[in-house]
């Protein structure tokens, strides 16, 4: 496969750098390399108003099965797509805080919505102006995403449905407009069966409660969220059609933005090599040789991105992206105290009295302590194992 950029592409990498360069100033400046996954929590008011910024430069929704300009975006190719969010990159733009509604939203209202849906939610997700979160996962039903217990009954009288129940480890809760909600519609339904797909506004004192859940490396960027009776405003597809929906949009999860996550990685893996040079380590053939192969997989997956982005993606594709860079991701975290020995259990301001348990710790140490996470949420290795034996290997399923 050719995986070169053609001068379209070249023209639109100049236009991109651009740009970026233009509106990179200011208050944007002092958020650049701010957010992203394990730093949610930094530069809020800036990433907001960048998301503006990029809604004003037609940035957001390129990706869009649409018509360039049908809900004020405009239209790039794969490649094109791919060159942007290098460059995006590359330049360590602000970390999007839009992303949810670009990304899962957006393309699933386009395959699932009505018109009238997308016509109210693209143009304002467009704007930079509406974010969103994901209430998916329940304290019983994370990886088991069919066990969903919230439930959403429709009130005869304005035909609006009420939902109630708790989902957990909802991404940017904190700040997001809307949550869209898989919610059981169908009273005494099991597993798949009785699900609907939801819109629910956020601002609904005593109806929608979140709650940060504190992770061990001190920040709070996911969230524990309580519906008591929520409004919720829209039904995406039919009633108990909420599965499909729900499938649908996680198909979409992972693919131009993946490549946008290993330039960042890439970034990450520079600053633990050069701790490498520095630290007492140096030499070490055993880590050299480690540091080394980190480098060469993330080649790989940069391949491996390219090619499944077209059509030799399959549906397996997503969920061995999932497993190679979370696997590679927690690798690097290990890597990152290892270099520097006995130093890395201790830092500037290590854990003092009265210094914020985040503050104390370096940015080796924050990477070990996030990366814990990365196989196991967006869906443990386990489960994206079972996806490739059952889906695409055709293997007996799990017993349950």
């Amino acid at each position: 496969m050719d995986f070169s950029f053609g001068t379209e592409d070249e023209e639109l990498r100049a236009r991109a750098r651009a740009w970026l360069a233009e509106h990179l100033t200011g208050p944007y400046a002092g958020a650049a390399g701010l957010g992203g996954p394990g730093s949610e929590h930094e530069g809020v008011v800036e990433r907001r108003a960048w998301e503006r910024e990029l809604g004003r430069g037609g940035w957001i929704g390129q990706g869009w099965d649409a018509p360039a300009g049908t809900y004020g975006q405009r239209r790039l190719s794969l490649t094109g797509q791919v060159v942007w969010a290098e460059e995006y990159a590359a330049l360590r733009a602000p970390g999007r805080v839009g992303h949810i509604g670009e990304n899962l939203l957006a393309p699933t209202l386009l395959a699932y919505g009505s018109r009238e849906q997308r016509d109210r939610f693209l143009p304002a997700i467009a704007r930079g102006e509406e974010l969103w979160c994901q209430g998916y996962s329940e304290p019983g039903a994370g990886s088991d995403l069919a066990g969903v217990r919230t439930a959403a009954v429709r009130d005869p009288a304005d035909g609006l449905y009420r939902v109630t129940g708790q989902k957990i480890w909802t991404s940017l809760a904190q700040d997001a407009d809307w949550c869209f909600v898989l919610a059981r519609t169908e009273a005494g339904s099991r597993r798949h069966r009785g699900l609907s797909f939801l819109l629910v506004r956020m601002d609904q004192p005593g109806r929608v409660e979140v709650r940060p859940i504190r992770q061990m490396s001190g920040t709070s960027e996911f969230n524990e969220v309580f519906f008591d009776g929520a409004v919720a405003a829209e039904l995406v597809g039919r009633e108990g059609d909420g599965w499909t929906v729900a499938m649908g949009l996680l198909a979409l999860e992972r693919g131009v933005s993946t490549l946008v996550q290993q330039i960042g990685f890439a970034a990450e893996l520079e600053r633990v090599v050069a701790a490498y040079a520095a630290s007492a380590q140096a030499g070490d053939p055993v880590l050299r040789e480690r540091l080394v192969r980190q480098w060469a997989e993330l080649r790989t997956m940069r391949w491996n991105a390219l090619r499944t982005l077209g059509a030799e993606g399959g549906p397996g594709a997503p969920s061995v992206a999932k497993l190679l860079w979370g696997g590679w991701h927690r690798r690097l975290g290990e890597l990152a105290v290892e270099v520097r020995g006995a130093a890395a259990a201790a830092g500037p301001g290590a854990w003092a009295p009265g210094v914020p348990y985040e503050l104390g710790l370096d940015e080796g140490q924050r990477l070990f302590l996030f990366t814990r996470a990365d196989t196991i949420y967006g869906g443990s290795d386990e489960i994206q194992r079972n996806i490739i034996a059952e889906r695409v290997l055709g293997l007996p399923k799990e017993s349950r």
